[in-house]
């Protein structure tokens, strides 16, 4: 409907016009593009940008807390064996009381050594099985047992995995520094006798929430964004002070990892998360989906002005431009009609060597062209009256040579000589069918008549040595087949397999149908071809390759007929080394 509305519209306008409308159009094109999915895709990238630097941000947070919390992990695990910290959690009751203070002043030593290299330790305790502790930090508020602690059997209870407490109150415990449990995290892991797998009791480290702090405070999401972990339970380990905080629900967290969009207090926030595999616990990403679109609001507008500017430049332009090709053409379409007319001599000269100077070029060459082609028709068709006197000239060449073995045939009857005779009528048989008055297509019946004569001849080369036999189906003696395809494969099975044997050699030949194609089989009892041969053979045939020494006649069989064909047809070959070799001939069936 379109189309022919804007033929009609455009019929008979001029080139300028026509160049005028189709610049405006494609620059009014990409500017109304822009303008109506510009902002969907601009909104779009910048919300997979801001994804994507939030996923990031969640991920090094994430490592980051894993390294610091297998940082723990080792240090309970260099603790575990000391041998002072072994000797203390192995000592049995009369050990302590003989020795109990010397062996917690040796402990204390330990402890006080890895608090030293790591500042973000806040405190360290090891507790016994047997209610025993040790602690340069921490100290008990009642006598309650520490082993009756929640942290304490929890880590016994899954005493192959550290276990993290986040925010630990109401433990047993209290410190002799300024730190609360909203200031630290706490680390512990059982202690197992590696011979007995009994656990000897439980290593205890807070470490300091400053050291999270100092990973999350530093990373910004915009300017209402902020990212925070919490633990396994929906539990804050830690969170920038942000109203929003405690507005996410724990609900809306999947199990491993993944994003949401909630709207909270009227502003649509993106919220993406990810679970540590290690901790377990989740680092949450959230930000104003309001204040990332808000910026694709205000680039709407310097977008529009930017196109209203460029629209009006962009028509001024097009004026100039339609204008430095239109007169070049109008000139050219001139020179055109002129030539249309006869008018040879006419010649487009350009001050620009531009796309309109090459075409005048090649118009100045074109009429140059065009003068030489109708001089060169004149003389070739004086040649071609030429060619054809001398073509009718040679017609008496082969009625010369059929008449000349005329002769010797009666010359040999009259003399009694037979072989002669049969020798003379096969090769005149052999020169008629190969002239066939020009004829590139024979009947089947012509061409085994023709393959017969051949073999009439070669069998009285050959003294005895060859035999042979022609056998076919008579319903395909009338259809039609390319001439001259047996001969040559006849031909090679003399020289390479025949001729090379020992003793009498025999070729069989067939013509008969094969899956609706004609197919002839020429079958010799030869010498026959090794594999590496066929193979070598096979693959010439197939790349289209002429061989180097021998075969042309059947190479040229097989070009003639995958060219006039198609390359399903044409030659194949099997053979067995001294034993004999198969030539199959695949050529379309072509009723006469």
């Amino acid at each position: 409907m379109i189309k022919p509305l804007l033929t009609s519209f455009l019929k008979g306008k001029s080139i300028r016009f026509k160049l005028q409308l189709y610049f405006f159009s494609l620059i009014l094109l990409p500017i109304i593009t822009m303008g109506m999915i510009g902002d969907v895709i601009y909104s779009k990238a910048m919300e997979e940008e801001v994804n994507t630097h939030t996923a990031q941000m969640i991920g090094k947070v994430t490592d980051n807390v894993e390294f610091y919390i297998h940082d723990m992990e080792n240090l309970i695990y260099y603790l575990a064996n000391d041998p002072r910290v072994k000797q203390f959690l192995n000592a049995s009751e009369n050990e302590l009381s003989q020795s109990g203070n010397e062996q917690k002043g040796e402990v204390y030593k330990v402890l006080a050594t890895y608090k030293s290299i790591h500042p973000e330790i806040a405190g360290i305790m090891v507790v016994s099985e047997n209610d025993r502790y040790a602690s340069n930090e921490m100290t008990t508020i009642s006598r309650d047992p520490l082993t009756a602690e929640m942290w304490y059997k929890r880590s016994v209870a899954e005493a192959n995995t550290v276990q993290l407490f986040s925010k630990p109150i109401g433990r047993n415990i209290m410190t002799n520094i300024n730190y609360s449990a909203d200031d630290v995290v706490a680390v512990a892991k059982a202690v197992k006798n590696p011979l007995t797998g009994r656990c000897m009791g439980v290593i205890l480290i807070d470490m300091k929430l400053e050291v999270i702090k100092k990973l999350i405070d530093g990373i910004t999401l915009g300017k209402k964004g902020f990212l925070y972990i919490m633990d396994e339970n929906g539990g804050i380990v830690y969170a920038p002070i942000n109203p929003i905080v405690y507005r996410v629900n724990y609900e809306w967290l999947g199990e491993q990892s993944g994003s949401t969009v909630k709207k909270i207090k009227d502003d649509r926030y993106q919220i993406m998360y990810k679970e540590s595999d290690y901790t377990k616990w989740k680092t949450v990403g959230v930000f104003s989906l309001n204040e990332t679109l808000g910026e694709v609001a205000q680039n709407r507008y310097y977008s529009f002005f930017i196109a209203l500017i460029t629209l009006m430049l962009a028509t001024i332009a097009s004026l100039f431009f339609t204008a430095s090709i239109a007169k070049p053409l109008l000139a050219l379409g001139k020179l055109m009609h002129r030539a249309e007319d006869g008018d040879l001599s006419v010649r487009f000269h350009s001050r620009y060597n531009d796309e309109i100077g090459r075409l005048g070029n090649s118009f100045n060459r074109m009429i140059g062209e065009i003068s030489k082609l109708i001089d060169m028709v004149y003389e070739e068709q004086k040649s071609k009256r030429e060619a054809e006197l001398k073509t009718l000239q040679a017609q008496i060449k082969p009625h010369f040579l059929y008449n000349t073995l005329d002769t010797i045939q009666w010359m040999a009857q009259a003399q009694g000589m037979a072989d002669i005779v049969k020798m003379v009528n096969a090769l005149a048989k052999l020169f008629r069918i190969a002239l066939s008055r020009g004829r590139e297509v024979i009947k089947v019946r012509e061409e085994l008549e023709h393959v017969n004569s051949y073999l009439t001849i070669q069998t009285v080369r050959y003294e005895g040595k060859l035999e042979y036999d022609i056998s076919f189906e008579e319903d395909i003696l009338e259809c039609e087949v390319i001439k001259l395809i047996l001969q040559p494969v006849v031909e090679n099975a003399i020289y390479h397999g025949i001729h090379a044997k020992r003793g009498k050699g025999k070729i069989s030949i067939y013509a008969g149908k094969e899956q609706g194609n004609l197919c002839f089989i020429v079958r010799d009892n030869g010498k026959g071809m090794t594999p590496e041969k066929i193979k070598q053979i096979t693959e010439m045939l197939r790349a289209n390759r002429s061989p180097e020494q021998s075969g042309y006649g059947m190479f040229n069989v097989h070009e003639r007929i995958r060219l006039s064909f198609g390359v399903e047809y044409g030659l194949q070959f099997e053979s067995e080394y001294e034993a004999g070799t198969v030539v199959k001939i695949i050529h379309p069936l072509m009723k006469g």
